[in-house]
């Protein structure tokens, strides 16, 4: 089965909204979920109150699997967050923010797994500069804007045939499965 990383946007939209239900039951179904290390320190980073600390350390406990970005991984995001920064004309705070976003992406790209995000724009400057997996949480605003190339359903393995969401696809089976 094939592997996905939730980003922290997804898990946050989740938690303090109520967001991407039946998404998530989706990509469960769809997906073996790995949990990043460097997701995992963003939410603790951002936990305030007794509550969000005590979810983030029982995630933490139930992450027995945790990917972790390489000293390579390192080295590249550092290319990454330079080129791609230059590219846009983005200040050091959007550079610092985005540099967790490379070692995701990185990390997902080892281990060949999908990255799941809210904060689609960011990984979607990844995936086309590492030929990365990535959906967006956000998907029926996604799919509306790509259904009708489905293009962006094929590349990401789907096939018009089953009911995902109310949307036709089926995810088609990896050759290494």
């Amino acid at each position: 089965m094939a592997t996905a990383i939730l980003d922290t946007s997804v898990y946050i939209d989740h938690w303090e909204r109520g967001l991407h239900q039946n998404t998530l039951e989706n990509i469960r179904r769809a997906y073996i979920i790995r949990h990043s290390a460097v997701v995992l320190s963003e939410l603790r980073r951002g936990a305030r109150g007794r509550d969000a600390e005590r979810l983030v350390a029982e995630l933490f406990e139930l992450a027995t699997v945790r990917w972790e970005p390489s000293v390579v991984d390192w080295w590249e995001a550092g290319r990454l967050v330079r080129n791609i920064g230059d590219n846009h004309g983005w200040d050091i705070h959007k550079r610092r923010d985005f540099q967790n976003d490379a070692l995701i992406a990185l990390t997902a790209r080892r281990y060949g797994a999908t990255v799941v995000t809210a904060d689609y724009s960011d990984f979607e400057l990844l995936r086309a500069e590492l030929r990365i997996s990535v959906l967006s949480a956000q998907w029926k605003r996604q799919a509306a804007a790509c259904w009708q190339s489905n293009q962006f359903w094929s590349d990401h393995g789907f096939v018009p045939t089953a009911q995902w969401n109310g949307c036709v696809i089926k995810k088609v089976p990896s050759e290494s499965a």
